[in-house]
């Protein structure tokens, strides 16, 4: 039987067909996204590994933030204001921020999060950044004044950072910060797989403004080759890498687009000043004059990023030829090595196998370059967790490591480097004149006296050489040619999701 399509059962057909059409859900617009390296835990004012600050930055937000421009602005809080003596600072939060449960963000709940940080059981990542507060007080919802006990110009840029988010004061009343994330960023996690998957949710309640598509889910890949391979198949739209080698590869893809920008985390071989023969300045001295840190950059980095000393923000930073020994002097390091006393010795290196995917190799450059000065590395490899563990135990001869930066130098050392900072268990060192020249910098407001202050700190700390500073990094995300919007930054931050559109 043949049956004739008229006009009339056309058109009939049609309407039921837009009819079934509009009854379906529309489809959801989702950012598939990947990494290599998961984060480690979920108490934003703890973790210390990048992979869990990138992820937890999507979730919680602090009062201020700082911008692409390193620029320090509104996040919590819509206005702050210093009083003239500086020992008063004041802000008014948000009137239309709430947590992802649709509760107001209030003073109350800045005050428990101030307080929690403060507290020295916490073992908060950025605790020795706030030791100027004597007093939080809340006296109306929307208000939270902090008392100084001294002026503290960095405070802002230590506040501007997910280790000083702001939490419901109820979740730290009962204790689910680590197990339940309740923020008032961007995006809420609905499943956390660890080392397997993440899906967020767009927070309705974000008082930040709209974004383009309902949600992220990130896969944890095994390695970033595997993320280039995805990103190939069009089944990755927008990936977090870290390996330059990988990274360099984007370019010549005709589909992706590769976003590269300077950072302010550094590479750096931590030693361990406790332990012997690291307590020896002159043994440290050489190992200083014995590292050839363009060698390491070129060969673990590929070139990409620079060579740096302590002080990686550009308003502050030095240029590192005037630092101590930071062109390789083997003959210098040969000499300091005899002055020393040490006729050699065998050390243990940890480094991570993920964080940064540079760390084997740079331990691996290390390992030749030292030798020449009869120093003997041997490498321990480990997973990211593991390395955490050991590292803020200060577990460890060397450390291969790749810490943050911030774009004001005393947030970014004071906990290291001063008699009260949280984290000096970490760097296992101490001197007076530079907790003396970090002090001074935390109280002087003249630009050009600060710049002064610490082109000094820097010099001294490259001179004693604790640590040996090697470069920073170039940061990167690669995305599909659909995606559009992101904004790079230099602390890594993806904040920039939030203005991210996908063409249809």
């Amino acid at each position: 039987m043949h049956m004739k399509f008229t006009q009339t059962v056309v058109a009939g057909m049609a309407a039921m067909l837009l009819s079934t059409a509009l009854a379906l859900p529309a489809q959801a617009a989702e950012l598939r996204m990947a990494w290599s390296q998961d984060a480690t835990g979920l108490d934003p004012h703890t973790q210390t590994a990048f992979s869990s600050l990138r992820l937890l930055e999507l979730i919680y937000e602090p009062l201020v933030r700082l911008d692409a421009k390193l620029d320090v602005v509104p996040a919590v809080a819509e206005s702050w204001s210093f009083s003239d003596d500086g020992l008063t600072l004041t802000f008014k939060i948000d009137a239309n921020a709430k947590f992802s449960d649709g509760t107001a963000v209030t003073s109350e709940d800045v005050k428990a999060s101030f307080e929690r940080l403060l507290d020295e059981a916490t073992a908060a990542a950025a605790r020795s950044n706030f030791l100027s507060i004597s007093a939080i007080d809340a006296p109306d919802p929307a208000t939270v004044v902090f008392t100084l006990s001294q002026p503290d110009a960095p405070i802002l840029v230590a506040m501007a950072t997910i280790n000083a988010a702001v939490v419901p004061a109820k979740a730290i009343a009962d204790g689910s910060i680590a197990t339940v994330t309740l923020g008032s960023g961007p995006f809420v996690l609905d499943q956390w797989d660890p080392n397997a998957k993440e899906v967020l949710s767009v927070n309705p309640n974000w008082a930040g403004g709209d974004i383009a598509y309902d949600g992220i889910t990130i896969s944890v890949l095994p390695d970033e080759t595997a993320i280039l391979a995805s990103l190939r198949a069009g089944q990755t739209d927008f990936a977090l890498l870290n390996d330059p080698l990988v990274a360099t590869l984007v370019p010549n893809e005709p589909n992706l687009q590769l976003n590269a920008v300077p950072g302010l985390a550094y590479n750096v071989l931590q030693l361990n000043p406790s332990r012997t023969p690291m307590d020896n300045l002159k043994l440290r001295q050489a190992i200083s004059c014995a590292v050839d840190r363009q060698d390491i950059l070129d060969t673990a980095l590929v070139g990409e990023g620079k060579v740096t000393g302590p002080l990686t923000m550009p308003a502050y930073a030095s240029d590192p030829s005037t630092l101590f020994c930071y062109e390789q002097d083997l003959e210098k390091a040969k000499a300091l090595m005899a002055e020393s006393g040490v006729e050699g010795f065998t050390a243990k290196v940890i480094a991570a196998t993920g964080e940064p995917p540079v760390a084997s190799a740079e331990a691996q450059v290390l390992q030749s370059q030292l030798a020449e000065i009869g120093i003997t590395l041997e490498i321990e490899l480990m997973e990211l967790n593991v390395y955490v563990d050991r590292w803020l135990a200060g577990d460890f001869d060397m450390a291969v490591a790749l810490n943050g930066g911030r774009p004001d130098p005393y947030p970014m050392y004071n906990r290291y480097f001063t008699k009260d900072g949280n984290l000096v268990k970490v760097s296992n060192f101490t001197d007076d004149e530079i907790d003396s020249l970090l002090q001074q910098g935390r109280v002087e407001t003249d630009i050009a006296k600060r710049k002064e202050i610490f082109q000094k700190f820097e010099a001294r700390l490259a001179e004693l050489s604790p640590w040996i500073w090697l470069s920073t990094s170039n940061l990167y995300t690669a995305q599909l040619k659909t995606v559009s919007g992101f904004e790079s930054s230099a602390t890594g931050t993806l904040f920039g999701l939030t203005k991210v559109t996908l063409a249809q």
